[in-house]
């Protein structure tokens, strides 16, 4: 009996290995695909069929924290989650476990949180402009301001800077300088009425009685100062 076993044994076909096996087999019964007697890694035997494994949905994908796992040909892959998570299901914010600092819960799916507009003083500096960014939020210093350490400061002027024409007068010289520009708006408009014409004519004698006017104003105000002080 025993002699007739080893006789039928030798009898079967080997089984191949490698080039002569379907797709996915490393050793197989025949060419044909349902002839797979052992898998490549990465699949497994069904029915003598070498199946992928899916090994997300099993204990042999090991992927890191915030990251989740997809399904590839013969192994897989660990992606990062979205920004917004904190913990993963798949891709994108409403596929969250858990929204991360900045993010809030909305429809289903965790959206920026815009800082600067829900707080009244995100930016502690009144100097600084509050920014929103994906997440959390910037303080800017304002225009004509410059961070020195953890506020915003004015700008200086710098030392040296040239300074405008008029910047060094005193109030006196302004005031010369006022009259002697209504003079030469007079004498144009004397020189204009000697000809004759009306409206220039009429407009000397408003620019006369308005200079009195005012130069009768101005004496006033200092006679009464004068009057004030002197008592």
């Amino acid at each position: 009996m025993l002699t007739l076993c080893v006789v039928l044994f030798l009898l079967l076909p080997a089984p191949s290995l490698g080039n002569n096996c379907s797709e996915h087999c490393k050793a197989c019964g025949g060419p044909e695909r349902n002839q797979c007697l052992q898998c490549l890694p990465g699949f497994m035997l069904h029915d003598n069929v070498c199946v992928d494994i899916d090994e997300c949905g099993t204990e042999l994908a090991k992927c890191p924290a915030n990251t989740y796992c997809i399904n590839t040909h013969s192994s897989y892959e660990c992606r990062s989650c979205d920004r917004a998570c904190v913990g993963c299901m798949g891709s994108g914010p409403a596929r969250c476990k858990k929204c991360a600092p900045g993010y809030r819960s909305t429809d289903l799916k965790c959206l920026d949180i815009d800082e600067c507009s829900e707080q009244v003083l995100a930016c502690a500096d009144i100097n600084a402009l509050c920014l929103n960014t994906e997440g959390s939020f910037q303080c800017h210093c304002a225009p004509g301001f410059t961070r020195k350490g953890t506020v915003c400061v004015r700008n200086q002027t710098p030392v040296g800077e040239e300074r405008g024409l008029f910047d060094d007068l005193q109030d006196d010289e302004v005031e010369v300088l006022k009259q002697m520009f209504f003079g030469v708006i007079l004498c144009a408009l004397a020189t204009l009425a000697a000809k004759g014409d009306m409206m220039f004519t009429s407009m000397f004698i408003g620019a006369v009685a308005a200079m009195v006017g005012y130069w009768l104003s101005d004496k006033s105000d200092r006679l009464l100062d004068s009057f004030l002080k002197g008592r």
